[in-house]
């Protein structure tokens, strides 16, 4: 009887899988035991094909070659890759093997990796899935017993190939289809774009902000103060426009006596926050420690694989499932190590009672919320980050488990010679869950007292005398909205929907939001790498060059409700309800009418890339248009993909000259067409090419 092979996302993951199926023999590309033999990809070994792999005319970006809509969509070998999926190919087909174990992640992404190297690999053989969300061994060992039939999986491979598929036609018609256009190297997606169109309108909302001066009056007593109000319209304002005003006010009543012509306190609860999902745990831990949400993603994802000491991170799950209640004590007492040793001890003791903000299984969609695992954790071997990122993780977990903190909210009125002032304090009568973030950010300590000061009243009684020692004068400003922060957009793209006017569209944003919890952090990435947006700070700000790219494409392109359709879609095909060929017509409809509104493009427009681009070394002398950048091992123009085909290579003259050219002497030969090197000098000409002189070679630039 033959083996079964067992194909993991990275080899780390097949280390693990390997040694707890108890393979040893190491081979070329895989580990090797009796029963199993365990292989592995290296992320995605296959990828779309590129347009110019359907046809070499393609390479040129020509609007008069758009829409590109392939008859079928192809995939290739990624070619950094190429080895290792040839080895797995040779494996899975090889007569030792009579099935396979599909073991990538545990989601649509890992589902499409497996399924693109079972077709690059031409293999017909049957396959399970293994289905776990956390490393440990325990859980491997639970799953590899409880496999599933690969078929159980079809509609999220048919759910994640159209969701490639989709994305690679907009992206690719859409981004040449402007840049064509506006003669300027635009990248266009249905996610990314949106995604950039919120940190435009913000930034607009702030530049468009006229800031306006108000007063403020505050009373000061023995051990507390209060803020002058009127009533107004049934509201309370605090507001005085005239610095006259406020003055007058603060003067009428220092030194005088007033009265408690109000007290109400009010007993208030506000239960523990829910665990973790991974935008959750990437906003609280770029709050509390400045992460992005990229370095906040591939710590997580350290911690699950190599230190198996947290579950699956690319959830959007805050709950667990009723399976895992017996489960929850053990990792509990895991944890009574120092810093959360008494937290976990107390909460063992309470006897852990996981009610529905725990516990819910209609509210787990592939993986529940990110929790610590059973295993046995040594955070003293872990990575400042590691150590940082646990400790959210940690804390959480205990805490949902804690009681409700218990305060009062006092609110007390003082009159004085006919002006009134209003006190607000807080007393914590029982601290509950927050006493595990006692000392540390407020960000990951979120309570329900809204915006009550903390400060402590003295006993109050209504009638009370009480003697206004001060009263002073408050400037004050109107603030723009704030700059999104990272945690802030992560916000944003999570709840997508309030941008949205369509109810049904609005209510699937609800649940999926711009992009998934995995991609989020990549998105992010993607619009500082291009240029659209940058760090400031804290703060994430437009471009000039995003501001632009949002005026000129069209409203379904920077709007989240075709994102909202998108996953509409996407969700009913998971669900079985429609059909993937529907799916990808309306896409395809879709990309003809964006290419026909680019092409009434508005004139007028310039991205700064007619001239030489920011950041380029030089005008290009072929076509006078680009801007020569530097590359990996040479010079090029950035026009290559309207078809300037001008690059000179660094190492032109490391066998002639001896040196290799640098950006420095790149700059200088564009500028002036000549630069010393190498006891000699290099020159330009557009008749001669590049030269090395003393000597008589030359060599021409290269034409492709």
């Amino acid at each position: 009887m033959g083996k079964i092979a067992v194909l993991a996302e990275k080899p780390s993951v097949a280390r693990d899988i390997a040694r707890v199926l108890g393979c040893r023999v190491r081979g070329d590309g895989f580990i090797e035991g009796d029963s199993y033999v365990v292989t592995w990809a290296v992320g995605h070994l296959a990828s779309l094909f590129e347009p110019e792999d359907y046809s070499p005319d393609l390479k040129r970006w020509r609007m008069d070659s758009l829409p590109i809509i392939p008859d079928e969509m192809r995939i290739k070998p990624v070619e950094s890759t190429g080895g290792q999926l040839e080895k797995i190919a040779a494996l899975i087909n090889s007569d030792r093997v009579d099935s396979l174990v599909c073991a990538t992640d545990s989601g649509r992404e890992g589902e499409l990796i497996f399924r693109y190297v079972y077709k690059l690999a031409g293999c017909s053989k049957p396959f399970k899935r293994l289905w776990i969300s956390s490393m440990t061994d325990e859980a491997i060992r639970a799953g590899f017993a409880d496999l599933r039939d690969g078929s159980e999986y079809d509609l999220l491979y048919q759910s994640a190939r159209c969701r490639s598929e989709a994305d690679w036609l907009v992206g690719i018609n859409a981004s040449r289809a402007f840049s064509v256009m506006y003669d300027a190297n635009l990248s266009i997606g249905r996610v990314q774009t949106p995604t950039l169109a919120m940190i435009v309108a913000r930034q607009r909302e702030i530049d468009s902000f006229s800031s306006k001066s108000y007063f403020e009056v505050a009373s000061v007593y023995d051990s507390f103060t209060g803020c002058w109000f009127r009533e107004k319209g049934g509201a309370r304002e605090s507001r005085i426009e005239s610095e006259r005003e406020a003055s007058a006010i603060a003067l009428k009543v220092a030194g005088k006596e007033g009265t408690v012509s109000s007290l109400e306190s009010e007993e208030k609860q506000a239960p523990p926050p829910l665990l973790y999902d991974l935008t959750e745990l990437q906003r609280d831990a770029n709050k509390r420690y400045g992460y992005s949400a990229e370095k906040t993603l591939n710590v997580v994802q350290d911690l699950y694989e190599k230190r198996k000491s947290v579950t699956y991170p690319r959830t959007d799950s805050r709950y667990l499932s009723s399976d895992m209640e017996p489960l929850l004590p053990v990792i509990m007492g895991r944890l009574r190590f120092p810093p959360y040793g008494d937290f976990a001890s107390a909460a063992l003791s309470s006897g852990m009672k996981a009610g529905k903000r725990i516990i819910d299984d209609s509210k787990i969609t592939d993986h529940h919320a990110i929790i610590p695992t059973n295993s046995n954790i040594d955070i003293g071997a872990y990575s400042q980050e590691e150590r940082a990122v646990f400790d959210l993780i940690a804390r959480r977990f205990i805490a949902v488990f804690f009681p409700y903190n218990v305060f009062t909210v006092t609110r007390c009125v003082v009159s004085c010679e006919g002006e009134t002032f209003l006190s607000k304090g807080k007393m914590v009568l029982q601290p509950g869950w927050t006493a595990l973030y006692e000392g540390l950010s407020k960000a990951v300590s979120k309570g329900k007292s809204g915006d009550d000061a903390e400060q402590a009243l003295p006993p109050l009684s209504e009638g009370m005398r009480i003697a206004v020692r001060d009263a002073r004068v408050v400037p004050k400003k109107t603030k723009p909205p704030a700059q999104y922060t990272e945690a802030a957009l992560l916000s944003a793209m999570e709840h997508a929907g309030r941008f949205v006017e369509d109810e049904s569209l609005r209510e699937q944003l609800k649940d999926g939001g711009l992009g998934t919890p995995a991609t989020r952090a990549g998105i992010i990435e993607r619009l500082i790498s291009v240029g659209y947006m940058r760090r400031s700070g804290k703060s994430l700000v437009p471009t000039e060059k995003g501001m632009k790219l949002i005026d000129v494409v069209p409203r379904e392109m920077r709007s989240p409700e075709t994102t909202g359709k998108w996953e509409k879609g996407l969700a009913s095909i998971y669900r079985g309800s429609m059909a993937p060929e529907r799916f990808m017509e309306s896409i395809k409809r879709y990309v003809v009418w964006l290419v026909s509104e680019a092409s009434r493009a508005a004139s007028g427009v310039d991205f700064g890339e007619r001239g030489v681009p920011s950041g380029a070394l030089g005008r290009c002398p072929a076509c006078g248009k680009g801007g020569i950048f530097e590359g990996a091992s040479s010079f090029y123009c950035s026009r290559w993909r309207q078809g300037c085909r001008f690059s000179f290579r660094k190492s032109a003259f490391e066998k002639r000259g001896g040196f290799a050219i640098d950006s420095a002497m790149a700059r200088e030969l564009l500028s002036s067409g000549a630069c010393r090197a190498g006891g000699g000098t290099v020159t330009y000409k557009s008749s001669e090419g590049l030269r090395f002189i003393p000597g008589d070679s030359s060599l021409p630039l290269q034409q492709g």
